[in-house]
């Protein structure tokens, strides 16, 4: 079964190791000036320095904007205790966007200090 590995671009890698290592509990596998590697579980999270208004992809006008944004792709944190998780997310710089709850669990919808959404999800057993 292959691995999945994400990427996040970010404007500041000092503020990004700190989000996703303090606020997400990542562990810190390298730490670069242009690229960090961190991981989580089975997963590994890359983070880029990738300056605002240059262009992601080739040919093409899109440049990157670290103002919130939306993509279809994102990333889902699933946590045993999301009011334990919650206050971590705010204090190292990201926001908190709205929030569901129902028979299944509870979901936050939230952005990291880069625009980059996702969700903190705890499930109900």
């Amino acid at each position: 079964m292959p691995k999945i590995s994400v990427s996040i671009d970010v404007s500041d890698m000092e503020t990004a190791i700190q989000f996703y290592s303090k606020a997400l509990e990542c562990d810190i596998v390298r730490n670069g000036d242009e690229i960090s590697e961190l991981s989580v579980e089975n997963s590994s999270i890359y983070l880029l320095k990738r300056n605002a208004g240059t262009t992601p992809v080739v040919n093409s006008n899109v440049t990157r904007n670290y103002e919130r944004h939306w993509t279809p792709v994102h990333l889902d944190v699933v946590v045993p205790d999301i009011d334990k998780a919650l206050p971590l997310i705010t204090k190292y710089g990201g926001t908190q966007e709205g929030s569901e709850s129902g028979d299944w669990g509870s979901i936050v919808y939230c952005a990291d200090p880069f625009g980059n959404g996702f969700c903190l999800i705890q499930y109900d057993t």
